[in-house]
């Protein structure tokens, strides 16, 4: 699968638990970047996988202007394609964000348009399988929710096995 970018929203206080699970599956996708949030809620994906200046800069923009989010996650879901996550709450600035950023970049849907506008947010946990299911991951996880945090992030980041790293951050409600 060839590499893409994701804006995304850090969550360090479940980074190393994402961290492992990851490697579990693809110790290609575990990034050497200690700036990559392997933990995160995704804002949009795909992006642009060369963004120009002016991309950039309306990203930075739409970042200014978006207040640091506090945010709860503890209710673990899975979405009919078998993605274990957990529920941000609440979730409306964290849909605001998506929605100035499909705005602003209508070229870009989220999730290339497969799950709606505005897919709901949500930090991806596992996969189900035959030994995967809620239930163990919630076993897996043990008291490592619920977690509160507040995004005050938000990165560019390239996704490809052997090469995940960071390439722009900006910090939320601030120039």
């Amino acid at each position: 699968m060839p590499g893409h970018t994701v804006l995304q929203l850090p969550v360090p206080a479940l980074e190393a638990w994402v961290v492992e699970r990851t490697r579990h599956y693809d110790d290609g996708f575990v990034s050497t970047d200690p700036a990559f949030g392997h933990a995160h809620i995704t804002a949009l994906a795909p992006f642009a996988p060369a963004p120009t200046p002016a991309q950039l800069a309306t990203v930075a923009g739409i970042a200014a202007r978006t207040d640091p989010m506090p945010v709860r996650l503890s209710e673990i879901g899975q979405f009919p394609d078998g993605i274990i996550h957990l529920l941000p709450v609440p979730d409306d600035a964290l849909r605001a964000l998506t929605g100035a950023l499909t705005r602003a970049f209508p070229e870009f849907p989220p999730y290339e348009g497969r799950f709606g506008r505005c897919p709901d947010p949500h930090l991806t946990l596992d996969a189900a399988s035959a030994v995967v299911s809620v239930e163990s991951t919630r076993r897996l996880l043990g008291d490592a929710v619920p977690v509160t945090a507040t995004l005050t992030e938000l990165q560019l980041a390239w996704w490809e096995s052997g090469a995940c790293r960071v390439m722009a951050r900006w910090p939320l409600g601030r120039p």
